[in-house]
């Protein structure tokens, strides 16, 4: 399993990367290979609020349809919209695949450096 050490991860398997106070926010290769393959994504819109540890859009898998929840609260600056024309970009690249763009930001969820969300996965796996 790939976890970047440079990025942050929260428990429910988002990662973030902020730089410039920008924070890129996509799924991680844990969540992108619990879901198998994904067909649809659904994301905010530019300009919307998102809020730290609530949903801020979903993906569908062959599987399931999951939340994903936004770990930091502030406005969408950008949105992937490749994504909305290939979601399975997420299952060939989970880190070069982000999912949304946040600014403004004033909260932020726990999160967890590299080492401790690799703990966090192996728990999960069980």
């Amino acid at each position: 399993m790939n976890i970047p050490e440079e990025l942050r991860y929260t428990k429910s398997h988002e990662w973030l990367k902020e730089e410039d106070g920008v924070c890129t926010v996509g799924l991680t290769d844990f969540a992108q290979h619990a879901l198998g393959d994904i067909v649809f994504v659904n994301l905010p819109q530019e300009g919307d609020p998102v809020t730290a540890g609530e949903a801020l859009g979903d993906v569908e898998s062959v599987k399931a349809v999951s939340d994903v929840l936004s770990p930091v609260s502030g406005v969408v600056k950008a949105v992937n919209e490749e994504l909305l024309d290939n979601p399975a970009l997420v299952n060939e690249d989970p880190y070069g695949a982000w999912l949304i763009q946040v600014e403004q930001m004033t909260d932020e969820e726990e999160l967890l450096d590299a080492a401790a969300y690799e703990v966090h996965c192996a728990a999960e796996e069980g």
